[in-house]
This record gives structure tokens, C-alpha cells and sequence, in this order.
């Protein structure tokens, strides 16, 4: 029974590695974002989180479906926010077929903000994840991400600015062996973003922006369409 229940999962998980594996690098997909950050009045304490569609395609061929959300402390006088959080991950195969892998997920970060030269809004953020993937080991990863704003007609991201918005992020597996045999590198993937944004408001942002995201073994460019939303 144990020899039995060890074969299907791993035709399940190499059924959905070799349907992931064999999408259209060529094809266009789509991320649909909605990010959110609250503080509690005037006190250190808060929410951030973020709510992503991500699609294969443009739409309709479900990449990924990603909820995550956390508890934000950031000291007095200090110019960083600390986050502790936990996200619910959907992946889906490549095209027609309905497979999917769930993931539970529990991360700790650090969000360091800087302005360079005036204009030159960085936040640099590193983020520690524990993870636990539907048919595969415990596994941990780790993330470092530059984020650039810039500002053209103000100099602060407020109501009517218009700024172009960059990132670069590399993430690093924290172990090879994944279980059943089967392993990964300890680099996981980069992605590179430019795009441009609009202040809707003084609290209320929105981006549209091309996303170029690169592993071991494909490649493939993302449009992205975010709302970034302080309330």
C-alpha cells in the first residue's frame, strides 16, 4: 500500500513538473495585483499584504492564485518595517488540463526605505520563507529585492505623480533535495520589472509595467498590472 501510495504521488508530481516545464516561453502572461499596507493609528503596529492573479496567458490559463497577508511592527525612529506573515499559493499546470499543487507559506521580512539624490525613491526588501508545497519536503527560500520609483513631475509619489517604477529580485532556494528523489539548485529564479505609475491618489497607486522572469530552465515575460493602495 505504501509502494502504491508513493508511485501516484510521484506520477501526480511529475505529471505537473513536465506540463509546467512545457508551456509557450514565447507567450505572454499576465499578473494581476492588489497590494495593501494599514498602520494602526500612530502606533508601531499594522497590515500589509498583497492579492495576485497570475495567468499563463492573459487571462484565462491560471498560473497562479496568491493571497498573503501579515503583521507589520516598525520601531520608533527607525527607517525600517518588520512583517510577519503567511500566504496560500494555487499553482496551476500549463493549458487545458485542471491540476494544480497547493502551498502553505510563512515569511518574515525587512523593508528598508531610502531616497537618493532628491528623486530617487529605493526600498530595499529582504524577505526569509518557510514553505510547505503540496507533494514535495519542507522547504525555505531566500529573497532580496531593489525597488526604484521615480518620480518625473513631483517629488514625492502623491495624487497626479507620474513615475517609472523598476525592480530587480533574486530569489535563493535554502536546501537541494525536495524530496522524492527529486532536487532543485539553489538559485530559484530573478525578475526584472520596469513600468510606470500614477497616483491616484495620496494613498492609491497604479502600475502597469513588463515583468521578465528567468529560472535554471525557461524564461518568459510577464505584463503586470498592480493597485497599491495605503489606507
Amino acid at each position: 500500500m505504501k509502494k502504491l501510495i508513493f508511485l501516484f504521488l510521484l506520477t501526480v508530481c511529475s505529471h505537473f513538473a513536465a506540463a509546467q516545464a512545457s508551456f509557450d516561453e514565447d507567450q505572454l502572461g499576465a499578473w494581476y495585483m492588489y497590494f495593501f499596507t494599514h498602520r494602526f493609528g500612530d502606533g508601531p503596529w499594522g497590515v500589509q499584504g498583497d492579492f495576485q492573479y497570475r495567468s499563463w496567458d492573459m487571462g484565462g490559463d491560471k498560473e497562479q492564485l496568491l493571497l498573503r497577508s501579515g503583521l507589520t511592527y516598525t520601531p520608533q525612529n527607525a527607517n525600517v518595517t518588520f512583517t510577519l506573515g503567511y500566504a496560500n499559493v494555487t499553482s496551476g499546470a500549463f493549458g487545458d488540463g485542471g491540476e494544480v499543487v497547493l502551498e502553505n507559506r510563512v515569511y518574515q521580512e525587512a523593508l528598508l526605505p531610502q531616497k537618493v539624490g532628491g528623486r530617487f525613491l529605493l526600498t530595499h526588501r529582504f524577505r526569509y520563507e518557510q514553505r510547505w508545497v503540496e507533494y514535495q519536503d519542507f522547504r525555505t527560500r531566500y529573497r532580496y529585492n531593489l525597488f526604484i520609483n521615480v518620480p518625473l513631475n513631483a517629488r514625492e509619489l502623491k495624487k497626479n505623480t507620474l513615475y517609472v517604477a523598476l525592480y530587480n529580485e533574486i530569489f535563493i532556494n535554502g536546501q537541494k533535495d525536495i524530496g522524492m528523489g527529486r532536487s532543485v539548485g539553489f538559485f530559484d529564479r530573478n525578475r526584472t520589472y520596469l513600468g510606470m505609475g500614477y497616483g491616484l491618489g495620496d494613498r492609491l497607486r497604479t502600475q502597469l509595467g513588463w515583468m521578465r522572469q528567468t529560472t535554471d530552465n525557461w524564461a518568459k515575460n510577464q505584463l503586470q498590472v498592480s493597485l497599491h493602495h495605503a489606507w
